[in-house]
C-alpha cells in the first residue's frame, strides 16, 4: 500500500443534493454501495509515481471524491466534503501470472468487499504490476461519486490533465440553490407533473403474470448487430435524434408485448442541461415519469408522439425526491396498491452515424444476435429495468447492447426476451420492410 495524501479546493456539510438522493434510495433499495469503474490496461512507460499522482489529482480536483456520508440519529445522511485527507492506493504482484486477470481478481475484491460510506473514501484504487513494471489500474468507486455523465468529464479532463478550476455547481452549490425559491419552483412543477401522470397512467405495466424463479432476480442480455444497423438507417431516413428513435422502438414493442397502453416507464433524466450542471462531477441524474400513447399508430407518427412526451418528462425530472414520495403516496393511497411504477428505460449509448445501410446486409446480421442470462441472485431489482447501451463500452463496436434486469415474481424471462427481441424486430421491419 502507498499512502497518498490530497487537498482541494470546495469543502462543507450540507444535506444530500437531489442527485445523490436519487443514488442513495437505489443503494439502500439494492442493498450495495454500487460499485462503478473497472480494469484498464496502462500505457507503455507508465510508472508507479504517474499512479500516485493520477490518483491524487483525481482526490484533489473532484468533491465527489473526497466526499463522505455522515448519518442523523433517523438515520437520514448527510454529506461532508473534506478539504484534505489521506487516501491508500494499492500494489498487486502479478508474478508470471496474467496480469489482466489479477487485476479482474482486484476489481471483483472492491466490488464484493462492503464499503463504509461514513468511515472510508468512496473510491478504491490498485496498481498491478508485473516484474516490476506497472501493466493495469483497477478503479472502482461508488455511484455517489458520479453518474456516466460525470465520468465522461472525469476520463476527459483527467486524460488531458485539466488545471482550470471545476466547472459548474458542486453538490453543496446545488443543495443551496435546490433550497431557494427557484429551486423549490421547479420542484413543485415537477411533482405536479408525476402526480397529474401517476394519476392518468393504467395500473399495471404488463397483463401477463410473473414467473418466479430461483434465485428471483435477473439480469438478461441481448446483442444485436442488426438492431444497430437498423437504427443507423432510420436515423439516415429521418433526420431524427437515434436516442428518440430507440425510445420509439421501445414503446411500440412494449405495447405490443406487453399488452398496455400507453406505454409508461420511468427515464433517466440526465440534467445535464440545466444550468451549471453540464460539467459536475458527481450525480445529477433522476428519473422522470413518461407515458407513451403509441398502440396502433404508424411508426413515424409513434416517434413524433414518443418525442413530445420525452420531452415533457425530461423537462420535469429535476425535484425533491422526499416530497416526491409523499405525493406518490397519496396517489397510491386514491388508486391502489397495484399502481406499478417500477418499469424503468435508460439510453446510455453515445452518439450514432446516420447511414442507409444495404437492406441485405441487415438481414445477414439477424442470425449473429445472441441472448443470454449471464446473472440471477437475491439481491434486489426493480421489477424492470433496461438499460440500452453501444458495444464500444460493453462489447463489440457495431452493435447494441440490450441489458434488462427484471423481477421474475411480475416479470416472467420469456416476457422480456420477447420484449428484447421485439425491439430488434420492430427496428428491422421499419428500417427495411418485414
Amino acid at each position: 500500500m502507498i499512502s497518498v495524501e490530497f487537498a482541494g479546493e470546495g469543502s462543507g456539510e450540507d444535506e444530500l443534493s437531489w442527485g445523490q438522493r436519487e443514488i442513495w434510495h437505489a443503494l439502500v433499495d439494492q442493498k450495495t454501495w454500487m460499485p462503478i469503474g473497472g480494469t484498464l490496461p496502462l500505457p507503455a512507460g507508465h510508472t508507479l509515481e504517474d499512479a500516485v499522482e493520477q490518483l491524487r489529482y483525481l482526490m484533489s480536483r473532484y468533491p465527489s471524491m473526497r466526499t463522505r456520508l455522515k448519518f442523523e440519529a433517523d438515520g437520514t445522511p448527510r454529506q461532508v466534503v473534506h478539504a484534505a485527507g489521506t487516501i491508500e492506493l494499492e500494489v498487486v504482484d502479478a508474478g508470471d501470472g496474467d496480469p489482466l486477470e489479477a487485476g479482474r481478481a482486484v476489481q471483483r475484491r472492491y466490488e464484493e468487499t462492503d464499503l463504509d460510506l461514513a468511515a472510508e473514501w468512496p473510491v478504491r484504487m490498485a496498481i498491478v504490476e508485473q516484474h516490476g513494471t506497472p501493466t493495469h489500474l483497477v478503479a472502482i468507486m461508488s455511484h455517489l461519486v458520479t453518474d456516466g455523465g460525470g465520468s465522461a468529464v472525469m476520463l476527459a479532463e483527467s486524460a488531458r490533465h485539466e488545471t482550470a478550476p471545476v466547472d459548474g455547481l458542486q453538490a453543496l452549490d446545488q443543495v443551496r440553490w435546490q433550497r431557494s425559491p427557484a429551486g423549490q419552483r421547479q420542484s413543485a412543477s415537477a411533482i405536479r407533473h408525476w402526480a397529474n401522470t401517476m394519476r392518468a397512467i393504467p395500473l399495471r405495466r404488463l397483463t401477463g403474470d410473473g414467473d418466479p424463479q430461483q434465485p428471483r432476480y435477473w439480469r438478461g442480455e441481448l446483442t444485436s448487430v442488426a438492431l444497430e444497423l437498423a437504427l443507423r438507417t432510420l436515423a439516415a431516413r429521418t433526420q431524427v435524434d437515434p436516442a428518440a428513435i430507440m425510445q420509439t422502438v421501445y414503446a411500440v414493442t412494449m405495447a405490443r408485448v406487453g399488452g398496455v397502453n400507453p406505454v409508461a416507464t420511468r427515464l433517466v433524466t440526465s440534467n445535464r442541461f440545466r444550468p451549471g450542471l453540464a460539467a459536475v462531477v458527481g450525480p445529477v441524474s433522476q428519473t422522470s415519469l413518461c407515458s407513451m400513447d403509441v398502440a396502433g399508430q404508424p411508426f413515424a407518427e409513434a416517434l413524433d408522439r414518443v418525442r413530445r412526451a420525452a420531452m415533457t418528462a425530461h423537462k420535469y425530472g429535476y425535484y425533491d425526491r422526499a416530497r416526491l414520495e409523499e405525493v406518490t403516496a397519496e396517489v397510491v393511497r386514491e388508486r391502489g396498491p397495484e399502481l406499478d411504477l417500477e418499469s424503468f428505460y435508460n439510453d446510455r449509448r453515445g452518439p450514432l452515424r446516420p447511414e442507409v445501410v444495404d437492406p441485405a446486409d441487415i438481414r445477414a446480421a439477424l442470425p449473429r444476435t445472441t441472448m443470454r442470462w449471464p446473472i440471477k441472485r437475491d439481491e434486489v431489482y426493480a421489477r424492470i429495468f433496461l438499460n440500452v447501451d453501444d458495444g464500444t463500452v460493453f462489447g463489440s463496436a457495431g452493435e447494441i447492447l440490450l441489458r434488462i434486469e427484471i423481477d421474475t415474481h411480475h416479470v416472467a424471462p420469456a416476457t422480456a426476451e420477447a420484449l428484447l427481441f421485439g425491439m430488434e424486430e420492430t427496428a428491422v421491419t421499419e428500417a427495411i420492410g418485414p
